[in-house]
């Protein structure tokens, strides 16, 4: 089971002491916010910055191995509106992030943007389902996983169920467009537990990625939440993909809470390894 570090937990670094960091605390790699590249135009990096960065993270150890928090800024972008010109720039943005990833050696992007894809009127969820559609074909072509993140009620009205995001994904019969799941989200939002979702959905293949952090939006280890049986579930169900640490308060700080999170996940790994030693 390898951890991913996403980025903006220690975004007050420069990129090359986010990497050294990562690698020196034991991640696999980091997930990047794009916004944390460039916040204006990240989609168009230049070719010898994209190759830097690349770089840059290998060497130190923690490459870059997914994008997420795809549609944060710049501001305005939207999947569901009707406007003709702010459509084209969306999905001109979303394509970019698409080869922007490949160039970055990245394997996948999580779309969350709950903001981004709100349904307000007749037609929304159609331009977004379109929307996603256009992805997963530019993932295809640029060979990138790209996953739908469903998010809980109180963030957004599109898309808030594993159900849904794995039927949707699935019904498009893209391997390369596929659901995913975020361990904060499903716990304030579905009804059955993470374990159960993970059971139900990952045997179909429809689970590309997984975020672990607690439903009280920290890091895992800094709530009531129980991260042993979830990494359990997923180490018996064949887990192949990635697991982005992703809590959105950082207590005490960014530095801190990446290393407890880290630690924290260790652990749990190394209770599963001696108890199935055990038994």
């Amino acid at each position: 089971m390898e951890f991913v570090l996403c980025n903006e937990v220690v975004r007050d670094l420069n990129f090359a002491a986010q990497a050294d960091l990562a690698a020196g605390l034991g991640y696999a790699g980091l997930e990047v916010a794009p916004f944390t590249l460039d916040a204006a135009a990240p989609h168009l990096l230049p070719a010898a910055e994209r190759t830097r960065l690349r770089r840059l993270a290998r060497d130190a150890g923690a490459p870059i191995l997914g994008l997420h928090w795809l549609l944060v800024a710049p501001a305005g972008l939207s999947i569901t509106s009707a406007d003709p010109a702010l459509r084209s720039q969306t999905l001109s943005f979303m394509r970019g992030l698409v080869f922007l990833a490949a160039d970055l050696g990245a394997e996948y992007l999580v779309h969350g943007s709950p903001g981004q894809r709100r349904v307000e009127a007749p037609g929304d969820a159609a331009r977004a389902e379109d929307a996603l559609a256009q992805a997963g074909e530019w993932a295809r072509e640029a060979g990138v996983t790209y996953c739908l993140e469903p998010l809980d009620a109180s963030q957004t009205n599109w898309m808030t169920t594993v159900a849904e995001a794995a039927a949707f994904t699935a019904g498009l019969g893209n391997p390369h467009l596929l659901a995913m799941l975020d361990v904060c989200a499903s716990g304030n939002g579905e009804v059955q537990d993470v374990c159960a979702l993970l059971a139900q959905h990952i045997p179909g293949g429809q689970i590309g990625h997984i975020h672990l952090n607690d439903r009280n939006k920290r890091a895992p280890g800094q709530g009531s939440d129980r991260f042993a049986p979830i990494l359990r579930q997923l180490l018996a169900m064949g887990y192949r993909g990635r697991c982005g640490v992703e809590p959105f308060q950082y207590m005490p700080d960014g530095a801190s809470c990446a290393a407890r999170a880290i630690g924290y996940l260790q652990g749990c790994m190394q209770a599963i390894s001696s108890d199935d030693a055990e038994g």
